[in-house]
């Protein structure tokens, strides 16, 4: 009876010590699940001020800022954006508003003020330049988790390393991508893209994280383009969770008519 109690508590100590460890082992899918969620989905709703610095190979300088509201209609599945240009003073008044689908493509619209235009625009290049930076639509709204393959090639670090694979590469410019995902907040740290030759053709780096209202925020990434040599800095400011946002706000006859109130 002594024995069975020995090797019963030994049993007990062992799952005791090392079930911390055993809990925390994540498959690629999961990871990458709560790197989305903490990159795009803290909080209900919120909004930041963002400065964008575009930097082309030779050092030129093209600034912009925009105010960006978000609503999570559904943690982790369909948002709705509004993106509100502030400068240059050409583009003031300009509207970018995005309905996000996991199930299939957005619906997206632009006013343009000097015009008093309204325009659906096309939804299925997710690749393309965001506000003619260096980062893409799905750098600022997320990719699709179903978009892509997932494996985890190392975790005995500080991050997870994972790769990801496109399931259909005609629709991407890169091979594959290698994504290190900061293991306590989920954030991703550094992603590099490759082609078909193993190069890096483009990186996105989180330069700095902090804390806003208990949720991990991303203040400022960078995001470098190794074939044409550009770069564009994005500073997060003023970033605000859970202010109440309406669903209403992000409708067409908002775009005519900035949603003020939420902009300042």
């Amino acid at each position: 009876m002594k024995r069975i109690l020995s090797l019963l508590l030994a049993a007990g100590l062992t799952l005791f010590f090392s079930g911390s460890s055993f809990a925390e082992v994540l498959s690629a899918e999961q990871i990458v699940k709560k790197a989305n969620e903490a990159y795009y989905y803290q909080g209900d709703n919120g909004r930041s001020r963002v400065n964008m610095k575009i930097e082309d190979r030779q050092g030129n300088v093209r600034e912009k800022e925009f105010v960006i509201l978000r609503l999570n209609i559904v943690k982790g599945g369909p948002q709705k954006y509004y993106v509100y240009y502030e400068k240059p003073n050409d583009v003031r008044g300009t509207v970018f508003m995005v309905w996000k689908y996991l199930d299939k493509d957005d619906d997206r619209w632009l006013y343009l003020p000097g015009l008093n235009l309204v325009n659906r625009i096309a939804a299925s290049d997710k690749r393309s330049s965001f506000a003619g930076s260096n980062f893409v639509y799905e750098d600022i709204s997320g990719r699709n988790l179903n978009y892509d393959k997932h494996e985890l090639i190392d975790d005995k670090g500080d991050v997870y390393v994972i790769k990801g694979i496109p399931k259909v590469p005609s629709e991407v410019e890169f091979a594959y991508y290698i994504s290190n995902i900061n293991k306590e907040n989920f954030i991703p740290v550094k992603v590099e893209y490759y082609d078909n030759q193993d190069k890096v053709i483009r990186i996105l780096e989180t330069k700095q994280i902090i804390d806003v209202q208990g949720y991990p925020t991303v203040k400022e990434a960078v995001a470098s383009d190794l074939r044409s040599g550009g770069k564009t800095i994005i500073d997060f400011n003023d970033v605000e969770y859970d202010i109440g946002l309406d669903e209403d706000v992000f409708t067409e006859r908002y775009l005519q008519r900035p949603p003020m109130k939420w902009l300042k």
